[in-house]
């Protein structure tokens, strides 16, 4: 604002500045009066262009017989179509002239019924489009540099002294009774309104806001386009929505559509339902949706108020549309889901409630502070807790969890504050649901407890198996010459154990009478010569080291005999010989 206020006060000293140059000429007529417009009370001159591009002496409307000023009137209009580069300084008597001749015609439609014939509107909607319509400035930006819309200063656009006074003529032109839509709508077609959706993209706030009137006047005044500028401004929404996401102009168009949607009658049409579920509703989900959030949510209270119904989709659109990881647009949302419920119908809120309070569950226990206080807000609103205490069997149970995790976890003072008042509303809400909802918190704490704690056990033996199997591969990795005799003896060992087990499997099928006394100790042999070893089930194996010498104490729940094989068959350990007695027969050794 500051900016444009600065902007302005540099045009008023241009004005005065130049208002005597122009004026100063030995063409220039002695008769100056004020003009009353809009665009403020600056004296005119009133010239036409040339082909040396000057623009000598014309006559004055005022002045002129009433039977001639309709030729002049085009004439003048004519003059004013020239367009001047505002980018330089060059060419600063033909503007002001131009900025003067378009004061004048101005004044003279407001003074001057029937001043806008059949004959003339052509003259009027070129003159305009001469004008107005052009490649807007835009700014390159570095899409990986950080910016906030808000913050950034507006764009000015140079040429407006003549846009703005052009506008304000256009303006005049579609609301005079003089003009007939019928007639106009020749002139003021599709094609030009598509030029001038067009320039809402255009960085002015200034031109925009003469835009958004111009084109609510058009709607309301040329029924026959109605249904095309509704298309239109869908079309917009769809290139915001789905390809550049960056609009200026969307808040100003959302504006417009508020006022039209208020006039939809009822019922409403498939053609306005579709146009709420293909264009706004998704605009949800644009990264700029800060720009026009009040707009968008106007137009949705709109909706619901036409046909409550609507509240159902809107709602779980927006759960659709959450944003995950940008807590000031998680903070928009919190806003437009409480201005929907404050006007959404008890029947309505049944049927989303359980989506919605596991949202706003998880936005209780979010770490950032803003999330989690303007959730706890919605306690401070009276329609949304009657709606809670009306379905408190439903709702209790969601959110005593998240308040009671807040209580204990969250970092922030505000948040406890909150917290603590959102769970003393609910405890004098319904005492008894709110002890019965607390005791099932706390069963359900100590369940996951323990949970938790299995998890960790079952973790911390999965990495000493882990440790284990690695200290053996790193044994086994080295050279034989490098190990020493302890550690081949440990090697023997590990392959001794491996093989018990390994013997052990077929076992597990055997009867509890099949199997021998596990009292008795089995003797094991590292295989020579002349040696064997009795292959084992569910062995226990303690391995200790002694003075150098290791020793192995098993204990056996049961064993069997192998048939004759190979020694090779079993990594260097023999099977038992057919005469071996077994040392768990009664009366052996």
């Amino acid at each position: 604002m500051k900016l444009i206020q600065t902007v302005k006060r540099r045009m008023g000293t241009e004005e005065k500045k130049s208002t005597p140059a122009a004026g100063g000429g030995r063409d220039a007529p002695a008769a100056k009066g004020k003009v009353a417009s809009s665009a403020g009370g600056v004296k005119a001159t009133g010239m036409k262009p040339t082909a040396d591009g000057s623009f000598p002496n014309l006559p004055k409307l005022r002045e002129t017989a009433p039977g001639e000023r309709a030729e002049l009137f085009r004439r003048k209009m004519e003059a004013c179509s020239a367009v001047f580069d505002f980018h330089n300084d060059s060419n600063q008597r033909e503007k002001e002239a131009k900025r003067q001749t378009l004061l004048e015609i101005v004044e003279y439609v407001n003074n001057t019924r029937n001043c806008f014939n059949e004959a003339l509107m052509q003259d009027v909607v070129n003159m305009v489009g001469a004008n107005i319509f052009r490649a807007l400035q835009t700014r390159n930006k570095d899409p990986l540099v950080f910016s906030d819309p808000e913050e950034e200063e507006p764009s000015l656009e140079r040429a407006w002294p003549h846009l703005q006074i052009v506008y304000e003529f256009f303006l005049r032109f579609v609301v005079s009774n003089d003009v007939d839509p019928k007639i106009a709508k020749r002139f003021v077609d599709q094609n030009f309104m598509l030029k001038l959706l067009e320039l809402f993209d255009s960085e002015d706030p200034r031109e925009r806001d003469y835009l958004k009137t111009i084109l609510h006047r058009i709607y309301g005044k040329f029924m026959a386009l109605r249904s095309f500028i509704r298309r239109a401004i869908q079309h917009v929404f769809f290139k915001v929505i789905y390809e550049c996401e960056t609009q200026n102009g969307v808040g100003e168009l959302l504006e417009i559509l508020g006022s039209i949607i208020n006039g939809f009658a009822l019922p409403l049409k498939d053609e306005h339902k579709d146009f709420l579920t293909k264009a706004l509703i998704p605009l949800h989900k644009v990264k700029s949706l800060a720009c026009f959030y009040q707009q968008l949510s106007y137009c949705m209270a709109q909706y619901i108020e036409k046909d409550p119904r609507l509240a159902y989709n809107i709602i779980m659109a927006m759960l659709m549309y959450w944003p995950v990881s940008i807590t000031s647009k998680q903070v928009l949302f919190l806003n437009g889901l409480e201005e929907t419920l404050e006007i959404t119908q008890p029947s309505e809120f049944k049927r989303t409630q359980h989506m919605v309070f596991r949202r706003l569950a998880l936005c209780i226990t979010c770490p950032h502070f803003q999330v989690a206080e303007r959730t706890l807000f919605f306690w401070n609103n009276d329609y949304i807790v009657k709606l809670i205490n009306q379905n408190r069997w439903d709702l209790f149970p969601i959110v005593i969890s998240a308040l009671y995790k807040n209580s204990k976890q969250h970092w922030n003072s505000a948040v406890h504050g909150l917290t603590f008042n959102v769970l003393k509303l609910l405890m004098e809400a319904d005492p008894q649901l709110f002890d019965e909802c607390s005791a099932k918190h706390r069963a359900e704490e100590e369940s996951e407890e323990r949970n938790e704690a299995q998890r960790h056990q079952k973790w911390q033996l999965l990495q000493e198996m882990h440790e284990a199997k690695a200290a053996r591969s790193e044994e086994q990795r080295r050279p034989p010459g490098a190990r020493s005799a302890d550690s081949a003896d440990r090697c023997d060992v590990a392959r001794l154990l491996d093989r018990l087990a390994a013997a052990a499997r077929p076992l597990s099928g055997l009867g509890s009478d099949e199997r021998p006394d596990s009292r008795r100790p089995c003797p094991a042999r590292r295989h020579d010569s002349n040696g064997w070893i009795s292959p084992l089930a569910n062995v226990s194996v303690n391995v200790r080291e002694d003075q150098g010498a290791i020793s192995v104490a098993a204990s056996v729940t049961a064993a069997w005999q192998l048939p004759r094989a190979p020694a090779a068959m079993y990594g260097g350990f023999a099977p038992l010989p057919s005469e071996f007695e077994d040392p768990w027969a009664p009366g052996s050794s």
